[in-house]
This record gives C-alpha cells, sequence and structure tokens, in this order.
C-alpha cells in the first residue's frame, strides 16, 4: 500500500529487526517501530502496535526466526522452547499467530537459515491470499452497492491488501460505485482510526457511523452487504472476530443483509470443534475506560471518558455462530460455513 507516495508492507524483516508500523499513533502519525529482538516483536503484539490476524501472524512468524538468531549454543533448544511459549502468549485468540509460530519452529529444526526463509514465506503468501481473497470476494460487490465493515481487517491488519477490505479496493479499482460505512468499533476505535484511515487513503467514499447505528441502517435499507474478518474460525464454521461482530451478524440476519467473512485458510482451526472451545482474550479495562486523541493545538491527550471510579470488562472478541454467516471468502474461493465445505479447503 501507499502511504505518502511511498509503498510499504504492514510488517517486514531487515536483517535480525522486525519493523511495524505503529498502529497505536494512527490517524495522527504515521511512523516505523523497530524491535531488535524477539520480546521487543512480542512487545509490539501485545500492545497492538502490531495488530490484525494476518499481521500478527507475520510478526509471530519473525519473531520466532529471531529468537533462532538470538539463541545461544549452550541451551539453544531450552531458550527457544521458551521463545516459543513467549510469543504465543501474547495474543490467544488469533489462530494466525500459533499457525505461523509453528511453521518457523518446525523450519529450525533444519537449520537458521531455514527458519527465516519460512518466517518470510508466512508473511508473502499472508500478502498473496489477501490479494486473491480480494479478487474473489469483489464479485460479490455490485456496482453502488452501499457496504458495511465492522473493526479494520485492511491492509494494515494484515502484511498487504487485507481481507474484509481488499474485496472493496478491487470493486473500486474496477471502477464500481461503492459506499462504506465503517463502524468505529469500540473501545479501540480501529474502524474509525484505522479503516477510515485506510479509504481515505485510497479515495473511497466512506462515512463512519457509532457501533449501534448499524441496525438502523440495515432496518432503512441502506446496507447492501456487510463483510468483516475473524481472527480464529473452527471447523463447524463459527467465527471469532472482534467484539460487537456477533451482533451485527444477528441484525443482519433478521433484515436479510448478506454477511460475509473474508479469512485465509491459515485462520482455521482444524482442532477447534465449535466457537465454544475458542479462547476469548480479555484485555486491560484502561481501553475501555479511556480514549486518547489529539486537541485542537494537534497534542495527544488521553482522557478518562467514564464515570469516575467504575470498573469496566473489556473482552475483545466474540463469537459469531456459523448460522448468521452467508459464507466465507477465502483465497481458495467463497464457501459455506459449514463443516463438510471447510473439509475439503484441506482435502
Amino acid at each position: 500500500m501507499n502511504v505518502k507516495g511511498k509503498k510499504y508492507r504492514t510488517i517486514w524483516m531487515e536483517d535480525s529487526s522486525v519493523f511495524m508500523i505503529e498502529q497505536n499513533l494512527l490517524p495522527f502519525e504515521f511512523k516505523i517501530f523497530e524491535a531488535k529482538t524477539y520480546k521487543e516483536t512480542c512487545f509490539g503484539i501485545s500492545t497492538m502496535i502490531v495488530r490484525g490476524a494476518g499481521a500478527i501472524g507475520a510478526a509471530a512468524a519473525y519473531a520466532m526466526a529471531q529468537a533462532f538468531l538470538e539463541a545461544p549454543e549452550n541451551g539453544f533448544w531450552k531458550f527457544l522452547e521458551k521463545a516459543k511459549k513467549d510469543i504465543e502468549d501474547t495474543r490467544p485468540t488469533a489462530r494466525n499467530l500459533f499457525y505461523a509460530v509453528e511453521r518457523v519452529f518446525e523450519a529450525g529444526k533444519i537449520s537458521v537459515e531455514n527458519a527465516l526463509a519460512e518466517a518470510q514465506k508466512v508473511a508473502n503468501k499472508d500478502a498473496e491470499d489477501s490479494q486473491k481473497i480480494g479478487k474473489f470476494g469483489s464479485e460479490l460487490i455490485k456496482d453502488g452497492f452501499n457496504i458495511e465493515t465492522h473493526c479494520n481487517a485492511g491492509w494494515l491488519a494484515f502484511v498487504d491488501h487485507g481481507t474484509a477490505l481488499s474485496p472493496i479496493y478491487y470493486a473500486h479499482y474496477q471502477k464500481k460505485k461503492v459506499f462504506v460505512y465503517v463502524d468505529e468499533t469500540r473501545p479501540r476505535s480501529q474502524g474509525a482510526r484505522l479503516t477510515a484511515w485506510e479509504l481515505k487513503n485510497e479515495n473511497v467514499p466512506h462515512v463512519i457511523i457509532p457501533d449501534n447505528a448499524g441496525a438502523f441502517l440495515m432496518s432503512q435499507g441502506k446496507v447492501d452487504i456487510m463483510i468483516v474478518g475473524a481472527d480464529r474460525i473452527a471447523v463447524n464454521g463459527d467465527v471469532a472476530n472482534k467484539i460487537g461482530t456477533l451482533e451485527k451478524a444477528i441484525v443482519a440476519k433478521e433484515y436479510g443483509v448478506p454477511f460475509y467473512v473474508a479469512a485465509p485458510t491459515s485462520t482455521f482451526d482444524l482442532e477447534c470443534k465449535s466457537g465454544k472451545d475458542i479462547i476469548i482474550e480479555n484485555r486491560s479495562q484502561d481501553e475501555v475506560l479511556y480514549q486518547t486523541g489529539i486537541n485542537e493545538n494537534g497534542e495527544k491527550q488521553k482522557v478518562l471518558v467514564c464515570s469516575p471510579g467504575s470498573d469496566a470488562i473489556n473482552p475483545a472478541f466474540d463469537v459469531t455462530d456459523a448460522k448468521y454467516i452467508t459464507g466465507i471468502i477465502t483465497e481458495k474461493g467463497i464457501i459455506k460455513p459449514d463443516a463438510d465445505e471447510i473439509a475439503k479447503l484441506f482435502a
């Protein structure tokens, strides 16, 4: 993707350092964070400097590769086993993280160079899969469509292109007239801060809406299709995604709005029978109680926006039952969210 005339990936590795776009600063400041060690890359994942299923997977792959570079000769495998666990503990819900770590760890059993090569393969495949998802998904979007999104599953959430936004970009490139309703996505506002920033850079017409405005718009027939991403998909088609996705899917079903999930096959967890088996990450209550923005002087400020002294709960994800999902857009095509179709993907 181009930012101010320069092409970037969301995350990449040079020598032993991992570079990532500092997403906590967007949309007010564009800055690159350099992680020189695997622990610094872990910090980047856990603090959401890098976020989104595919980007987390690439970061985890690079972190595992960094660990191979850092491991001492004495206690080599003990160091790597600990590093593997450290990386896996950063974000428990995203399937891509575990998939990527395992691939690089196994590749490293041959050589350190092989681990590095495998990490790059993980990142490259993520970008390629996102591109294919865009091509398949754009077939669902007709000229003049109004599309609703939730959270950010654009190029910032992946190495490039994205998943939920990739079909929108392709439709836009095909000169289809599209308009996007961007859920703000509380409490971290990834829609308002990141998706809107992406769409503005790509000159895609859009407007930010309050999270609880989606049902109203659907009831008025103003939404033609909804596309979201996923952090983990069970073998029965249940999907874990950013908190708030479930209620949008239920409303879409009620008003006959097609509800699609866009995700690469690396997001499917073949060991997970249903959404009930998905671990839901709970994050700090401060993300709910405080908001960060800029004042009229352009200075960043963090302010309390809730009743002083009140506590909050902050589940980062929810699980949408397969029965509410119209289809899943993958790099291999669009499938129904059921066990038989998912099994065919991996046959």
